[in-house]
C-alpha cells in the first residue's frame, strides 16, 4: 500500500468503526470517533511502518491500469498457525462484482504460501453482506458479541446491588 493510499483508508476506517462503536455501543458520535482515533492510533501506531501488520491494496486491472479498489488489513500471529483480518474494505462502486472474493483467495493463498493454516475475523451483526460472503467463501461463525445495557438500573440501586467492599 502506498502512503497516500494509507491516509485514505485511516479515513475510512475511523468513520466506520466509529459509526459501529456509536451503533452498538450507545455512545454518540463524537465521542465514538475519538475512540475510534485512539484504536487505530494504539493498532497502527506507526502507520504502515507498524511491525507484524500488513496493509495491502485490493487492486483490479480491468481498465487497463491499476486500479486500487479496496484495502485489507490484516496481521498474521508471530507464533501460531492464524491471520487475523482487522478490516477489509472494497469501495461501494466495486462492491457486486466479485472482487471480495477474489481478494479473499488471493488472501488466502498469500498466507498458505507462507505457512499459515488459518484465516480469522470479526464481522459486524449487521454487515448481513459480509456475513453472506464470509461464510459463502469457507468461513464459520466461532463466536457472537454480546452486550446488556444497564445503566438505567444505577439509579435504582437496592440493597442487593449495593458496592462490595
Amino acid at each position: 500500500m502506498r502512503p497516500e493510499e494509507f491516509t485514505e483508508v485511516v479515513g475510512h476506517l475511523v468513520s466506520e468503526h466509529a459509526a459501529e462503536i456509536s451503533a452498538n455501543y450507545d455512545v454518540d458520535i463524537a465521542r465514538a470517533r475519538l475512540q475510534a482515533e485512539n484504536d487505530l492510533d494504539d493498532d497502527l501506531e506507526l502507520g504502515l511502518d507498524t511491525p507484524g501488520h500488513h496493509q495491502l491494496s485490493v487492486v483490479t486491472d480491468e481498465l487497463g491500469t491499476d486500479q486500487t479498489i479496496g484495502v485489507l488489513w490484516c496481521k498474521p500471529e508471530t507464533t501460531g498457525p492464524s491471520v487475523f483480518t482487522n478490516d477489509f474494505y472494497i469501495k461501494p462502486p466495486r462492491r457486486g462484482h466479485r472482487h471480495a472474493k477474489r481478494a479473499l483467495d488471493a488472501l488466502q493463498t498469500m498466507f498458505q504460501d507462507a505457512g499459515y493454516s488459518e484465516l480469522r475475523l470479526r464481522v459486524a451483526a449487521d454487515s448481513e453482506i459480509a456475513q453472506r460472503l464470509y461464510l459463502t467463501t469457507g468461513f464459520r461463525v466461532t463466536g457472537i458479541n454480546m452486550k446488556k445495557s444497564i445503566w438505567p438500573q444505577l439509579n435504582e440501586r437496592s440493597s442487593a446491588c449495593a458496592p462490595m467492599k
